[in-house]
């Protein structure tokens, strides 16, 4: 039952996409199979750059097929396939982040390029791809961050219309190699937003000083410094405003990859955790007979089945959005900040039941222990996203439109608004359809209903006892609130996805018994907050709920838990 739900190298043939996006799907699975295990984690703990991998990619145009837009295409099977670039990123974070990090670099490099209307360099950067060569992304710096407002990298104009740029810019991946690197910096003569500049850098270029890598991983994660760098007329892809709005669209775009690169992850790690526990022979019997180790085992299953449930769900708002659509402006996010700290609590709870083998240097397992808290953390923290998913919460949860439902997203198109998503703006104007039929659909499945109970309070807590405007400034207090709303919205496109792909609903009434835990606990987080008025804290003691309880169901989960032990194994 539940082995078919997670990806397993053995049997994958991913026949719902055309024959080249299925060709080089599983050639790059053999690719690492072909490599072995061994070869993967040595290169990992020496810190081995990627010059093999990106090789085989060269070769197979992997990047070039998966990167370049129709709009700049040269061959019918290159387009921009959100679909295809997350089952990519599955397969690379299944195999190791450091591989995943260096394509998705790649991918926030290419943003500002194809954002632009510089015929010149989207030609260039198309050139570049079929080439094999990577991309860089320079917007962070070492004082400011992602603070794009107060960005030092300064370019002074000069007489043919270029600039002359010098400044520095910290933790940009592929710094090292990257054929093309946007960059983001401003104008000396121009104050404001108006001064922004995004053109294109060479990693090559004399003017062009790398520093150091910053992490002590194969990622390299660059410091780089331009000095007196030539900034021609035709490497400049955006100025004034669209700059910014090309900064934070590229974000857009990037961070929709963490998600799938978390589940790929925790995949592995499952297979290596419950093979381990379930072998493993303590006190006479099997560590998976004790109840406490099954109960481990069986949530973090099911919190990875939400993850994917999720993503895949989220995949096709994404493909399907305009601007007349912006919905995935809220599951966007939401794949970033929910799904991959979903992504922790899975590998935690996998590592409190094989405890020591989790350090051990021969499993996978110990690298995925340290990669899982990465992927929190980049393309801005939970924090920020959880922050950003709260302007749409009066919207979704209390003032639905009727849309044309959205279908699964696997066919052969090219997602081009991406690239032409507008100023990032009017978040609090983006409209979403009504959530309730989705819970409605699985009414019967006890712990949907019981969750649906706490979705519901939710809604009363905005309406009456929403924060005033004092605590609408403690952000401490607000950062409670999204995680409910985080929930809610977690659960909706889980159910879409479950209904569409007619999910067991045994392992869906375990997953929901799971994220009825989850709000109750963060309900009883909101009651002990230091601003929560009397009334609010009534309510959340009010919304607590208990899961229903089911051995029946909970064995039928197990059962297939169990399954995936010697399921599969990467060769040596």
């Amino acid at each position: 039952m539940a082995t078919p739900l997670l990806f397993n190298p053995h049997t994958y043939d991913p026949t719902h996409f055309d024959p080249e996006t299925r060709r080089l799907l599983r050639a790059t699975v053999d690719w690492f199979e072909d490599r072995g295990k061994r070869r993967l984690i040595e290169d990992y703990r020496t810190r081995a750059w990627l010059g093999d991998f990106l090789s085989f990619a060269a070769k197979e145009r992997l990047f070039a097929t998966f990167l370049t837009p129709a709009s700049a295409a040269t061959d019918e099977d290159q387009r921009w396939d959100t679909a295809r670039i997350a089952a990519l990123n599955e397969i690379l974070g299944f195999y190791g982040l450091d591989y995943w990090y260096a394509w998705q670099v790649t991918i926030l490099g290419l943003g500002p390029v194809w954002q632009s209307d510089n015929a010149a360099a989207r030609t260039r950067a198309a050139d570049l791809l079929s080439e094999g060569e990577v991309f860089a992304f320079g917007l962070s710096e070492k004082a400011h961050g992602a603070d794009i407002y107060s960005t030092d990298m300064l370019l002074e104009p000069q007489a043919d219309g270029g600039f002359r740029a010098s400044g520095s810019k910290y933790y940009i991946g592929n710094g090292n190699a990257a054929g093309l690197v946007s960059v983001f910096g401003r104008r000396t003569d121009v104050e404001g937003p108006d001064g922004y500049v995004f053109f294109a850098a060479d990693s090559r270029h004399p003017a062009y000083h790398l520093v150091k890598n910053v992490v002590d991983s194969s990622k390299f994660v660059s410091e780089f410094r331009l000095e007196d760098y030539p900034v021609a007329p035709e490497d400049v892809l955006h100025t004034g405003r669209a700059a910014f709005d090309a900064a934070l669209n590229t974000v857009n775009v990037g961070k929709f990859n963490l998600c799938t690169a978390s589940i790929g992850i925790c995949e592995h790690a499952m297979y290596e955790a419950v093979t381990h526990a379930h072998n493993r022979i303590l006190y006479g019997r099997p560590v998976t007979a004790f109840p406490h180790v099954r109960r481990e085992l069986a949530e973090a299953y099911v919190r990875l089945v939400g993850m994917k449930l999720f993503s895949d769900r989220a995949v096709d708002y994404f493909r399907s959005a305009g601007p007349e659509d912006r919905r995935y402006l809220l599951f966007n996010p939401m794949t970033k900040m929910k799904v991959t700290t979903e992504g922790e609590k899975v590998i935690d709870l996998m590592w409190d039941v094989i405890a020591a083998k989790g350090f051990e240097k021969d499993n996978y397992f110990s690298q995925a222990a340290i990669e899982i808290r990465g992927l929190p953390k980049l393309e801005g923290t939970v924090h920020v996203n959880l922050a950003l998913i709260l302007k749409f919460m009066r919207n979704h949860l209390l003032d639905p439109i009727d849309v044309p439902a959205v279908p699964t997203r696997l066919d052969a198109a090219d997602d081009d608004f991406l690239f032409r998503q507008g100023p990032a703006r009017g978040l609090g104007s983006v409209r979403f359809h009504d959530w309730r039929p989705a819970y409605d659909a699985y009414a019967e499945v006890p712990n949907v209903a019981r969750f649906r109970e706490q979705a519901d309070a939710l809604c009363e807590f905005v309406t009456t006892v929403a924060p005033d405007e004092e605590q609408s400034r403690d952000l401490d207090f607000l950062l409670s609130v999204g995680q409910l709303f985080a929930l809610v919205v977690h659960g909706q496109l889980i159910l879409e996805q479950a209904r569409l792909t007619d999910l067991d609903e045994s392992v869906l009434d375990e997953l929901f018994s799971v994220l009825v835990r989850d709000f109750s606990g963060h309900c009883v987080e909101l009651h002990g907050k230091d601003s929560a008025t009397e009334q609010q804290q009534r309510w959340a003691l009010g919304a607590v709920r208990r899961p229903v309880v089911d051995e029946e169901r909970s064995a039928q989960v197990w059962s297939g838990v169990e399954a995936l032990s010697g399921a599969y194994e990467m060769s040596l």
